[in-house]
């Protein structure tokens, strides 16, 4: 594609997202969609994103700037980009290497004034899409593709606002985007295929500055108003919209058709697709937004318009956000007061903190804070509870989740919405808002139930819908489109040419271990050697111990140990069944965490030799005398959880884990006043982590809280190392992991890096088949019912976990497939093993199903529930 492209022509903007730009085999999807959006003439503008995890790497260079330490995080920038152009067979590409330059340059101009203000900040942080962009163009020009590479400050404007801060200047700007007749023409002269930078712009002093939030989805929508496009089309990895999260909803629908406004509900409800702030600039000018997956084009997309199909009054999305504060203002005095409500709402102001729900009585107004539009640290609640005082009483209640029914003419179907809101029945309810425009119904409860509402509520008012013009497939039945030969059976990794699971090499041996069994726990010990292998080859980690919790079978315990990895207990009974199941282990191999034990626990552990950590000051302070001439660890709160369920996340002010940074003085005086030497400092944030960079956060976490404790020469980082959880899913980087916590090496002072793996070791090992006992249809679900359920399995009804779920019997059944509801015999109505799966429409009673990924908290959490025996273990 080459020569110029006409002014008069009707442009078509194309964003593409971080994840989309990140591999070889995106980039030649992206290559091959120019070429199809242009093939009736029109020009193509492209609008790209910096490469996947790398906003947040700019942002460890911005720290170590700082500091004077910004070499290594530079080396590791520019690895991952010339990573990305290796593979996408680029030689040297000079427009890289001058972007690069300016980089550097940047860098070390913080590096020598040791400080980085807001406009140094978006400086640092443009590159992400100008060093991107540079490959980009390369990469299409190998693919006979001609673009022209654009400075997207120099099209884009940021606005001046009234009572705008300097840094929300910087670092949250807005631009004007009216149509623009000269943007058209310059456009048009460089040629065909243009491609620019999300995120980014400059402000009337020509300084950079930055977008915010959903940045680059703005600039998308920026550029298509300006151009007056034909249509703007964001592309990420999930193929549009879905009536719920599809990563934690399996069976959430396609959502084909949507208006602006319903679109903007859904994301401002907690859909992560599309950032709301992208919609106003392409609703105010009529341009036709869709949504599609760059890896996934055939799977279609959500189209969002001014006519969309579908005009009836329906929900047509379940949304969550978590992480939500109530503001509670009580005051008698407010009933009839006059301006109570502007003199409140002027303290928020103050503070800079923007209000999203309201809900007001005589006595009480409460008010939501959303974390996506504020800094919420306990000192901004602090300070703004001060300053109300003179006001009304306050109470700061979360965290908690907002759970959200989105569709259209919500009031006209309430009667419809009767039994659906029974789910309610149980909860802690805060808060009740109906939306003036008629859009949502929103209820704010406990974090902790947010998922599981989400799950209920779905099941009752989405799922069932057929026929539908705006509910289209399930991301499951996507899924198994997406990936050729799923669907038949092949198993997770097949269709992806990786190595077939273990479970499929090993089928005929299972299915014989089935024949005079209805339930068993199947564990492939080879497997488990294999991830501790993977692990034990992080430069970076000097030792490794199991999180026992996770699975104490002793064949198990025997392959972690055998592969060099220690033992990390919970319980003193832990301690002992590792000690009886290892003859060999010995008592320093042992880490031990106890958790509001009882004394007497903690006096054992430490006659017994084994590693104590601490967790909590109490200890200190009413044990002392246990302490001294003896050696522990802490472990540490960051102030925030990570993971893939409040349940599992294990830090910040609502976790009952960790001693907290602000006791860290009175913790270090205590140790001394004890006799106690803290040796090593703890930090275990959460399960299913799959930020690469979290344990790198970890340490730097821990270097500043080293200060305190100049004895202590390790830094446990923790685990929560995430597994993927279901075909298609993107392992945890270990590369990427490893490369993070060697730029920290040189600031560790010869400090020793340990990890507590447990669930990464043990979970793709594990299996659970359960023999099909009953099948039932009822109005539009289908259930096929198994022997064993929440009894043997309780993460799906604990947490709301996905594991994927194969018919072994019919593994290479190629025949029609039918969505199932899998259900155990419990007398629960949670005791759902996995909603919506596809499974052969064949299957029948006698079949046994496997259910993967199932080696990690499933008979350590099993129960003799309705005095039903849980599934049996057999390792291989």
């Amino acid at each position: 594609m080459s020569g110029a492209a006409s002014s008069g022509r009707v442009w078509r903007v194309l964003k593409f997202g971080g994840t989309s730009v990140s591999t070889e085999p995106n980039w030649r999807s992206i290559a091959a969609t120019i070429r199809d959006r242009g093939a009736d003439g029109s020009p193509v503008l492209v609008v790209h994103s910096a490469l996947s995890g790398i906003t947040d790497r700019l942002e460890r260079l911005l720290a170590a700037c700082v500091a004077g330490r910004q070499i290594e995080e530079l080396e590791s920038l520019r690895a991952r980009h010339l990573e990305l152009a290796a593979a996408l067979g680029l030689g040297a590409v000079p427009a890289f290497d001058r972007q690069f330059a300016l980089l550097e340059a940047c860098a070390n101009g913080i590096a020598a004034r040791r400080q980085a203000d807001a406009r140094d900040r978006a400086a640092v942080m443009a590159f992400g899409e100008l060093l991107a962009t540079t490959l980009g163009v390369a990469y299409l020009a190998t693919q006979g593709i001609e673009a022209a590479w654009l400075d997207a400050r120099t099209v884009l404007r940021a606005e001046s606002r009234e009572g705008a801060t300097r840094e929300s200047g910087y670092l949250s700007a807005t631009c004007d985007f009216r149509p623009d007749s000269a943007v058209q023409s310059r456009l048009a002269a460089l040629g065909r295929v243009v491609l620019t930078q999300g995120f980014i712009a400059s402000d009337a002093a020509g300084d950079t500055v930055l977008l915010g939030r959903g940045g680059s989805d703005t600039s998308g929508a920026y550029f298509a108003a300006l151009l007056a496009a034909r249509e703007l089309e964001i592309w990420t990895d999930v193929p549009g919209m879905f009536s719920a999260n599809p990563r934690s909803t399996p069976a959430a629908r396609q959502l084909r058709s949507l208006s602006y406004d319903e679109a903007q509900e859904i994301a401002t409800a907690g859909a992560k697709v599309l950032h709301p702030r992208c919609l106003l600039p392409v609703r105010q000018h009529g341009i036709p937004l869709a949504v599609y997956a760059t890896q996934a084009p055939q799977l279609g997309g959500t189209h969002i318009s001014e006519t969309p199909a579908g005009k009836g009054a329906q929900v047509k999305a379940v949304c969550v956000k978590n992480g939500v504060t109530l503001v509670a203002m009580d005051s008698p005095g407010m009933w009839h007061q006059v301006g109570f409500l502007a003199d409140a709402f002027a303290v928020f102001k103050r503070h800079g903190l923007s209000v999203d729900l309201v809900s007001t009585s005589e006595t009480n107004v409460t008010v939501s804070l959303d974390p996506q539009a504020n800094a919420l640290g306990d000192d901004v609640l602090d300070a703004l509870q001060r300053d109300l005082a003179p006001l009304c009483r306050t109470k700061v209640i979360g965290p908690c989740a907002s759970v959200s029914l989105v569709g259209r003419n919500i009031r006209g179907i309430l009667p419809r919405l009767g039994d659906a809101l029974g789910v309610f029945a149980e909860q802690n309810i805060h808060l009740v808002s109906q939306a003036a425009n008629d859009l949502n119904l929103t209820f704010v409860v406990d974090e902790s139930q947010g998922a599981r509402l989400v799950a209920d509520l779905h099941e009752m008012l989405i799922a069932p819908v057929a026929d539908d013009a705006v509910l289209g497939p399930t991301w499951q039945s996507l899924m198994r489109t997406a990936v050729p030969g799923a669907g038949a059976g092949s198993g997770e990794g097949a269709a992806r040419g990786e190595p077939l699971p273990w479970w499929r090499q090993r089928r005929e041996t299972l299915l014989s271990l089935m024949r005079d069994r209805d339930a068993a726990y199947v564990y492939d010990t080879a497997t488990i050697g294999a991830r501790c292998r993977e692990l034990r080859g992080l430069r970076a980690v000097s030792r490794l111990h199991y999180a026992m919790k996770a699975n104490p079978h002793p064949a198990v315990l025997a392959a972690v140990h055998a592969a060099g990895v220690g033992i990390e207990c919970v319980s003193r009974a832990e301690v002992e069944h590792a000690l009886a199941s290892l003859p060999g282990l010995a008592a320093n191999e042992i880490l031990f965490t106890p958790n509001f034990a009882p004394r007497d626990e903690y006096r054992w552990a430490l006659d017994a030799g084994v590693r104590l950590t601490l967790d909590n000051l109490h200890p200190l302070r009413q044990w002392a005398g246990l302490f001294r001439g003896r050696e522990a660890f802490l472990r540490l709160d960051p102030g925030a959880g990570r993971g893939h369920h409040a349940h599992v996340r294990t830090g910040g002010t609502a976790s009952k884990f960790g001693i907290p940074s602000g006791d860290l003085a009175e913790a270090a005086r205590l140790a001394r006043e004890a006799g106690l030497r803290v040796t090593g400092l703890h930090v275990h944030a959460g399960s299913g982590i799959g930020d690469a960079g979290h344990w790198a956060a970890v340490a730097e976490f821990l270097l500043g809280a080293a200060e305190h404790f100049p004895d202590a020469r390790v830094f446990d980082l923790g685990g929560g190392l995430g597994v993927p959880d279901r075909s298609g899913r993107a392992a945890l980087d270990l590369a990427a992991l490893d490369a993070a916590l060697l730029a920290l090496a040189p600031r560790l002072g010869g400090r020793e890096l340990w990890l507590e793996p447990g669930r990464y070791l043990v979970a793709e090992a594990g299996v659970l088949l359960a023999r099909v006992t009953q099948l039932k249809d009822k109005g539009a679900s289908a259930f096929v019912g198994v022997a064993t359920g929440m009894n043997s399995l309780i993460r799906p009804a604990l947490y709301g976990a996905h594991h994927d779920i194969f018919n072994l019997t019919r593994l290479d059944d190629g025949g029609e497939r039918r969505e199932f509801e899998v259900v155990g015999p419990i007398c629960e109505t949670g005791d759902v093993l996995g909603h919506g799966r596809l499974l052969p429409a064949a299957t029948c009673e006698g079949d046994v199903l496997l259910v993967a990924t199932a080696g990690a908290y499933g008979a350590a959490m099993a129960s003799h529930y309705n005095l039903r025996s849980p599934a049996p273990e057999i390792a291989l």
